[in-house]
């Protein structure tokens, strides 16, 4: 293997050769670079020093001119064959793929792009990089306190007014990231992305809740889990086409997010208020025509009465955060900050925002963890699909239940084969990456139809009105925070832990799969109105909810 050179200790993978048409440039960067491949170097002046070591003289204050100029001169398929890996094997984080881009990192994490294209590096660490993995976590700061101004819009002003801002907020983020020219507004552009996601989360699963019926409630309240897995799905497509267009094509995949964030925007001006929301903000008449409709019937009057009473009790709460920490609502917020956390512990963001680099760490090649990434989020959707089919006949402790253990098994299967077949700095063989795949599409899909959607069903239909708005902010906070914390420790517990990771999630996974089996009462089939009669019944939160 040719020797790798080094522009101020940064490895470029540079072969003699490619260092020697640097030339004719002032004083400000040196260039070290042995003559071990016989090549022969020029100084700033042009003379052929002697064989041994010497300095070249560049006249640029960043580095990255160096690749510039080079590109200029060289084909990128000559520098490829000299030793610079520029497709590498792929690191992806929440962006979709577009980490994984060279023409991304190059322009705002250079240091990133030379880490990445380093020939030989430890298998768990060596996409081990916090100020990427902080700028991929932002996102999830803003939509946390995005979340909480939302809870009041949602409140005052309606659930569709919620959507309707999350969209708008989703569109100017896309816009200022696929337009970035520095990494202020590719920043400001994550920090809009948050918004929308805050606003969203916020308001759509309560939208769906509270238009449902009862029998039909938690299928059609998945809706919002489907449309989120099969976006992953999407996005994953569609980086691994426009990881091939050179030199934009990470532009286009951020600026196609503008798509779904016209559609949601649109979409929100053309839809109706829930009669909860109408009543609640004194539009009782209006409320009834819309139950009526939705309904479709006029036979409503034990559900609009249900809704008239409990927006009286609404409007007496001046202060929902307030009140949902009293005592006997104890059970609901409970519920509200254990049941977005675990969704987070069980690991499956860890997975899919770095599926690619789980499977460039075991070998995949080239498009082929893109490929893998795609699979995942494929079976994603598909198990999201057979949730809704089956949630409001089997229940939601069954689901939560039986996919907690599925779960279990597929951490201690892919530990244990990590563990005993994949070292520092080997590959798996075929066979065992072929097991490691098809375990993590099964650990995805047991998440697809159990944690995933119903970590936002069961929180969004336990509140009563007068704290239903306050309790979803407080789901939509603790989701994105733990998904911050997730997001931003990764990839050193990834280089800390090694396979323990999966020991790490598939351990708290076992510890929610205790809680729901002892704490948390079906649900289904129960009126949103009527929700905290459950509580008044279960063995434990009774002793709340009675004072």
């Amino acid at each position: 293997m040719r020797e790798s050179k080094t522009v101020d200790g940064a490895n470029l993978g540079y072969s003699p050769c490619v260092a020697s048409s640097i030339r004719d440039h002032a004083t400000t960067l040196r260039v070290k670079c042995g003559l071990s491949s016989g090549c022969k170097k020029r100084t700033a002046e042009g003379r052929s020093p002697e064989r041994g070591t010497s300095n070249l003289h560049v006249q640029i204050n960043n580095p990255f001119e160096v690749l510039r100029d080079e590109d200029e001169q060289i084909p990128h398929e000559k520098i490829n064959s000299e030793q610079v890996q520029t497709r590498g094997e792929g690191s992806s984080h929440n962006m979709g793929g577009v980490t994984s881009m060279d023409e991304f990192l190059r322009k705002f994490f250079y240091t990133v792009y030379l880490n990445k294209n380093r020939a030989k590096e430890n298998n768990y660490c060596k996409y081990n990089n916090q100020g990427l993995a902080a700028f991929t976590s932002s996102l999830y700061l803003s939509g946390l306190v995005a979340s909480i101004v939302a809870s009041a819009v949602t409140k005052k002003h309606g659930r569709r007014w919620s959507i309707i801002c999350g969209g708008i907020s989703f569109l100017i983020g896309a816009v200022l990231n696929a337009s970035a020219v520095n990494l202020s507004m590719l920043l400001l552009g994550r920090i809009m992305l948050g918004v929308g996601i805050g606003f969203g989360n916020q308001a759509v699963p309560l939208y769906l809740s509270e238009m449902a019926p009862t029998n039909l409630r938690g299928g059609l309240n998945m809706l919002f889990q489907l449309a989120t897995t099969l976006g992953i799905f999407t996005a994953n497509m569609i980086n691994s086409g426009t990881d091939k267009i050179h030199p934009w094509g990470w532009r286009l995949s951020l600026g196609l997010a503008a798509a779904p964030a016209f559609l949601m925007t649109i979409g929100g001006t053309f839809l109706p208020e829930t009669p909860n929301s109408l009543i609640e903000r004194g539009s009782i008449q209006k409320g009834r025509k819309v139950l009526e409709k939705i309904r479709g019937t006029k036979n409503v009057d034990a559900e609009f009465e249900d809704i008239v009473d409990a927006s009286t009790l609404a409007k007496a709460v001046k202060h929902p955060f307030r009140e949902i920490l009293k005592r006997r609502n104890r059970p609901q917020l409970v519920m509200a900050i254990f049941m977005p956390m675990f969704q987070i512990l069980t690991g499956i963001n860890a997975i899919l925002f770095y599926a690619p680099v789980l499977f460039g760490s075991m070998g995949f090649k080239g498009n082929a963890s893109l490929y893998s990434s795609a699979l995942t989020g494929a079976v994603l959707a598909l198990s999201t699909l057979v949730s809704m089919g089956v949630v409001d006949r089997w229940g939601r402790r069954v689901l939560l239940i039986s996919g907690g253990i599925q779960m279990i098994l597929c951490q201690i299967t892919a530990a244990t084969i990590l563990g005993l077949k994949f070292g520092n700095d080997k590959e798996l063989s075929k066979g065992f990456s072929i097991t490691v795949v098809t375990t993590i599409c099964l650990f995805v899909a047991a998440f697809g139809w159990s944690w995933g959607p119903l970590g936002w069903t069961v929180p969004s239909e336990i509140f009563p009105l007068q704290t239903r708005s306050a309790g979803q902010s407080i789901t939509v906070a603790v989701n994105l925070l733990f998904t911050f914390i997730i997001a931003q420790s990764f990839l050193s517990l990834l280089c800390a832990l090694k396979f323990g990771f999966f020991l790490f999630f598939s351990g708290w996974i076992v510890i929610m799969t205790i809680f729901v089996y002892v704490f948390l009462p079906e649900t289904k089939g129960v009126p949103l109105e009527e929700m905290v009669h459950l509580w008044e019944k279960h063995w434990f939160w009774k002793k709340f909810v009675a004072d």
